[in-house]
């Protein structure tokens, strides 16, 4: 069933809690099985730190996120879920993501998905109404 989502999937928002050390390691799982599953190097992701309202309790530094987001070649963001700090921007930053990878995908003469004329103008109207309810698959 996982599989399927991901073959589905036009992008991917790859969370771990800052206060699990495991939920961090098995991040490299999440990412690997994406990879194989769409039969790419690359596929729009935002690697998500959250929990960061509970600071005090941190087992993974901001550093190591950031670390792994750059040899994934992604976006990193703490976020808490709780409190909803930056919650909306990381939806809006896989947004962005996919959006850029099906433009790339087009200048080489691959078919785009269908997302791809999602206009940054129709993603600010969206933020703009969002009303505060936005919707995800978690796995």
């Amino acid at each position: 069933m996982r599989e399927q989502y991901m073959r589905n999937g036009e992008g991917f928002l790859l969370v771990y809690s800052i206060i699990s050390r495991n939920s961090f390691e098995e991040i490299n799982t999440f990412y690997q099985q994406i990879r194989r599953v769409k039969d790419r190097d690359f596929f729009p992701m935002v690697l998500i730190a959250n929990k960061c309202d509970l600071e005090q309790e941190r087992q993974v530094s901001s550093q190591e996120g950031r670390d792994l987001a750059k040899a994934f070649g992604c976006t990193f963001i703490e976020t808490s879920a709780k409190q909803r700090i930056n919650v909306d921007e990381a939806f809006y930053n896989v947004v962005r993501e996919i959006r850029r990878f099906n433009k790339e995908q087009e200048a080489r003469g691959r078919p785009a998905n269908a997302n791809a004329n999602y206009s940054n103008q129709q993603l600010e109207m969206d933020e703009a109404n969002n009303g505060g309810t936005c919707c995800c698959v978690l796995m």
